[in-house]
C-alpha cells in the first residue's frame, strides 16, 4: 500500500460511496446482507464460548467471501472535532499499529460551531486469526466501530459491527448464496437490521 491516491481511485471505481459510509446498505442493496453474530440476534458476548462464536462466524463469512485471499484491507475510524486528527486510540493503535491516516472529512455539520469530522486510517493485515480477532473483539464490545475489511482488489467489503457483520459482496448472487448458506445468521427484522 505505497499509493494511497492509487487505493482511493480503486476505491471510487468499486464502490460508490466513502470507505464505511452509513449510506452504503442503501447505494449497494443489491449486495448488502447483514449477518447477526450470536443466536437470537444477541448483540454482545457474555463469555469465552460466546466470543468463540462471534468471532467463527465473522470468520467463516470471510472465508467464503475470499477464500484465496491472505492479506486484507483494514479501515478504521475515528471521529473528533478536529480537523486534523489527534493521537489515535490506545487500542486501535494496539491492534493496529501500522495503520495510516488515509483522509479525513466532515462527518457532521449540522451544529456549526461542533463540526464532527471523521478521519479515516488503512493498514494491510494477514488473513489471520492473530492478526484480526483483537480488533474483532474490539468490535464486538462496542469499544471500537467503523471497522471495515476488504481483500486488496476491494471486490468486496465487510465491515464487523457490535452484534454482527454487514457483507457487500461482489454481486447479488453472492450475496444470496451466503444468505443461503447461513439463513439462521440472519435478521428477523423487515429490512434485515
Amino acid at each position: 500500500m505505497n499509493d494511497l491516491d492509487a487505493l482511493s481511485a480503486l476505491w471510487e471505481l468499486q464502490w460508490p460511496t466513502p470507505a464505511g459510509d452509513v449510506q452504503m446498505r442503501s447505494v449497494c442493496k443489491d449486495r448488502w446482507v447483514r449477518f447477526h453474530s450470536l443466536p437470537e440476534s444477541k448483540r454482545y458476548p457474555e463469555d469465552e464460548a460466546e466470543y468463540a462464536m462471534v468471532l467463527e462466524r465473522h470468520h467463516t463469512l470471510l472465508n467464503e467471501l475470499g477464500p484465496n485471499d491472505n492479506e486484507l484491507y483494514v479501515v478504521t475510524h475515528e471521529w473528533n472535532g478536529d480537523l486534523e486528527p489527534v493521537v489515535r486510540m490506545s487500542q486501535l493503535q494496539e491492534v493496529d499499529p501500522d495503520a495510516r491516516r488515509w483522509g479525513s472529512h466532515v462527518h457532521d455539520d449540522e451544529f456549526p460551531d461542533d463540526v464532527l469530522y471523521e478521519h479515516r486510517y488503512i493498514s494491510r493485515r494477514p488473513r489471520s486469526r492473530e492478526a484480526l480477532d483483537p480488533l474483532l473483539r474490539l468490535v464486538a464490545d462496542d469499544v471500537i466501530a467503523g471497522v471495515g475489511l476488504a481483500p486488496l482488489d476491494l471486490r468486496w467489503l465487510y465491515h464487523p459491527y457490535d452484534g454482527g457483520g454487514d457483507v457487500f459482496a461482489p454481486n447479488s448472487a453472492i450475496r444470496d448464496a451466503l444468505k443461503a448458506a447461513h439463513p439462521d445468521w440472519l435478521s428477523a427484522h423487515p429490512a434485515g437490521l
